[in-house]
């Protein structure tokens, strides 16, 4: 079997860097290149608060004009058979898609995660100093996924749902993520 990481398909996906057209567009989400650890907290519909590890990996793809990142709740190092399935969030192993658009001055965001059968298509955007992903769900609910915090070593992930509209939104899910690399 030959080296994947230096496949055809492996070098024909990943770049070195942003695309020279587009580099300040690109700098949104581009600042996140790079590996990181995480702190998962889902809180369940009944109140109560459950906390797991994680890890997230984001880097260039297609001469530099998008951005995938690969999140997983485990982390690698503790995925196995009969491994616990975090409450709320489950046993992600998923990847996102981020694309600019420079006809919509934003960011079509595909997440798609066969570990969880959970597929998403939202505009990403910036919001004052926050990154805010607006979408909805299989159901129908609204989601709206959002950066805050944002520090070149750390950020703070929100994911939230309404099934009201918009009028009110629970979060069931939070990502703390500090850099390693």
């Amino acid at each position: 079997m030959s080296d994947l990481l230096s496949s055809g398909f492996a070098l024909a996906l990943h770049a070195a860097g942003p695309a020279a057209d587009r580099v300040e567009a690109l700098d949104l989400y581009g600042r996140f290149v790079g590996d990181w650890e995480a702190d998962i907290v889902t809180h369940s519909p009944d109140g109560r608060r459950h906390e797991g590890k994680g890890e997230i990996h984001f880097g260039w793809i297609l001469e530099g004009r998008a951005i995938q990142d690969v999140w997983m709740i485990p982390r690698r190092s503790e995925r196995h058979p009969g491994a616990p399935v975090m409450p709320v969030a489950g046993n992600w192993y998923g990847t996102t898609l981020r694309i600019y658009d420079p006809a919509l001055d934003a960011w079509r965001i595909y997440w798609i995660d066969p570990a969880t059968n959970a597929y998403r298509q939202q505009i990403g955007r910036r919001q004052g100093v926050d990154i805010v992903q607006e979408g909805t769900t299989e159901s129908g609910a609204l989601s709206r996924w959002s950066f805050t915090e944002i520090t070149p070593l750390s950020f703070h992930w929100k994911g939230e749902a309404s099934l009201d509209k918009g009028a009110s939104w629970r979060l069931p899910v939070e990502v703390f993520a500090g850099r390693t690399r």
